[in-house]
């Protein structure tokens, strides 16, 4: 049975970092005694985002880990679901080879807000260097290593669109969205988390309904 949309709920607001942030991108650029990690950037602009890949990878996970939907592969490592009718699969879509289902949420790249934060006192672009150094347990010998990370306080702006379709399911994915950014809240994103980096709050989040009459007027 085919099913109609009937609109678009976007959400926006900010994410707004409590402690600092790695997502990482290229290291192509090596300088000598700068940063191993470095964050990914816009290439045209060198600014910082989070993409939404991230974003959306880690509110599903965390969505499947509470309620203990997700798929085991043969060599014991976690993937997302396979079960059409769990909630994550309801919201996120699922890939697979045998099964597919489409995603009801789009998850923009997050642009970071360069007026959120005092980026003049940072020792990289808008973002900072930290060190950290791993022991060696045998040797005691110690290996610093440098991380690039988007300093506490900076903000970024994102977008979160839920499709709606005439199926009787928009409350729960609704409820569902909701739980997967409160979840993400009391964890982290990015890498290193269980080393301080990667908190994160939703602030001033709103919403906005947009049905097919919003569609119907003209684009300008």
């Amino acid at each position: 049975m085919s099913h109609k949309l009937i609109k678009k709920i976007v959400y926006t607001g900010v994410i707004k970092l409590k402690t600092g942030l790695h997502i990482g991108g290229t290291n192509a650029a090596l300088n000598i005694g700068g940063p191993d990690k470095f964050v990914v950037r816009n290439p045209i602009n060198n600014i910082p985002y989070i993409p939404g890949s991230s974003l959306k990878g880690k509110m599903r996970s965390l969505l499947e880990l509470q309620d203990g939907n997700f798929s085991v592969s043969h060599n014991g490592s976690a993937g997302p679901s396979n079960d059409l009718q769990c909630v994550s699969a309801k919201l996120f879509g699922v890939a697979g080879n045998d099964i597919k289902r489409p995603s009801r949420v789009i998850v923009r790249d997050a642009t970071l807000d360069i007026e959120s934060q005092d980026f003049s006192r940072t020792d990289l672009p808008y973002a900072e260097s930290k060190t950290e150094v791993a022991i060696d347990r045998l040797t005691a010998k110690a290996n610093p290593r440098t991380f690039e990370r988007i300093p506490a306080g900076a903000e970024f702006k994102f977008e979160i669109i839920l499709n709606i379709f005439d199926d009787g399911e928009e409350d729960e994915l609704k409820a569902a969205l909701n739980r997967a950014m409160k979840l993400l809240q009391d964890d982290y994103l990015g890498g290193n988390g269980s080393r301080g980096y990667g908190q994160i709050e939703f602030l001033d989040v709103k919403t906005e309904e947009r049905k097919k009459e919003y569609y119907l007027k003209s684009i300008n």
